[in-house]
């Protein structure tokens, strides 16, 4: 099936190479750099990779990004579209196990999820609880406890892609968007994954942002769980 891999990158330009190279080892699909405003060489990088690259203007941050891919998707009429982070974390040996559930008409997107099975993933305290605060707040709101909301390793057909290009979130993207597709009766599931370390650099929500993080997700959850389905 014709596949897009879309990629949101900014300031990843020592990862994105090596993260590229192994995406084109695991089997024919189409790649998408969205270069979100970096600063560093991540253009250039993904220019020399010879795969498509979206460079935008100016930072929107990871909603933008990614909805510029679903849209590119969308207009490229792809049947099926990944999201993959380009700090290297998500494994693309694992990509197989989001999209098996698609193709067998299982569900309309699928998430990887790093707490559904035990891992070396061992979040600090702060985020553990954040992490099974979210898993009740899914449920509370939409009757399915997602375990990994937070996750931008997923899996999307095309009636996803389709919503997903005319409606994605900005500022906190994947748990907004779990609570507005489960509203709009679209099929999640959840697969088992492990992620590894970013390449480079650090994460910036860390500490006791994580604690600010989750208080901005819990608001923009509920706004959209109370949002009229016409908007």
């Amino acid at each position: 099936m014709k596949t897009l891999i879309i990629i949101p990158a900014y300031n990843e330009a020592k990862s994105i190479g090596s993260l590229i190279r192994e995406l084109k080892k695991e089997g024919p699909a189409d790649i998408l750099v969205v270069n979100d405003g970096s600063t560093d060489d991540t253009e250039e990088v993904v220019r020399r990779s010879d795969v498509s690259c979206i460079s935008l203007p100016v930072n929107l941050g990871i909603g933008g990004a990614v909805q510029t891919g679903f849209r590119y998707a969308h207009e490229k009429l792809y049947p099926l579209a990944l999201q993959v982070d380009g700090d290297g974390q998500h494994d693309p040996r694992q990509i197989e196990l989001l999209i098996r559930p698609i193709l067998q008409d299982q569900a309309d997107v699928v998430i990887g999820s790093r707490f559904i099975q035990k891992t070396e993933f061992r979040p600090s305290l702060h985020r553990r609880m954040g992490i099974r605060f979210l898993q009740f707040l899914s449920r509370l709101l939409t009757g399915q406890a997602v375990t990994d909301c937070t996750s931008g390793f997923r899996a999307y057909n095309e009636k996803a892609i389709s919503y997903l290009a005319d409606r994605y979130a900005v500022d906190f993207p994947e748990p907004e968007a779990v609570v507005s597709l489960l509203k709009k009766g679209f099929r999640i599931l959840e697969v088992p994954v492990a992620m590894r370390s970013r390449a480079e650099g650090r994460s910036s929500i860390s500490g006791w942002k994580s604690i600010y993080y989750l208080f901005k997700v819990v608001i923009s959850m509920g706004i959209e769980f109370i949002r009229s389905p016409h908007e």
